[in-house]
């Protein structure tokens, strides 16, 4: 876990989340059971090997932004939550991540990143086709990166 980031997302989601994913996405941020189906993220490649010590991809659904307690690599405290917000935005969803994450994870977590860009409210558009989502640093530096999804690419550093 050498190349180990630091991934802080925080983002309001708009109203009207389908329960299905709602479930998925709590089990994603480790709040929730692993449902039956999953339609965000549904392929979670894992190298492994049969009797034969040949090689073959398994498929080991874990959620992506569910570590919750110490850090490894990064101090402080890991953690995701997601809120109703009571008020004028009653009805939508307040997300809070702080995670830490290898670049292996980036294409799963990407698929993740990028449904989410779709659900998130319109402030969080900085201009058109891009979607800011938090900050992401590299765990030895103390510069945070803007963490974008643009054109429906996550903007890895």
């Amino acid at each position: 876990m050498a190349d180990t980031y630091e991934i802080y997302i925080v983002l309001n989601l708009r109203e009207g989340l389908p329960d299905e994913e709602l479930a998925e996405l709590r089990w994603h941020l480790g709040l929730g059971p692993k449902p039956e189906i999953l339609r965000i993220v549904s392929e979670f490649p894992v190298v492994a090997f049969d009797d034969a010590g040949e090689p073959l991809i398994e498929n080991h659904p874990a959620p992506l932004l569910g570590q919750h307690g110490d850090a490894w690599k990064v101090n402080g405290a890991l953690t995701s939550v997601l809120v109703r917000p009571e008020g004028p935005t009653n009805g939508a969803w307040a997300l809070t991540v702080r995670q830490e994450i290898h670049p292996d994870q980036f294409d799963s977590v990407a698929e993740l990143l990028t449904w989410l860009s779709t659900k998130a409210e319109d402030r969080h558009c900085l201009k058109a086709e891009t979607v800011h989502l938090g900050w992401i640093k590299f765990h030895e530096s103390d510069e945070f990166e803007p963490l974008v999804v643009r054109d429906g690419e996550v903007g890895w550093p």
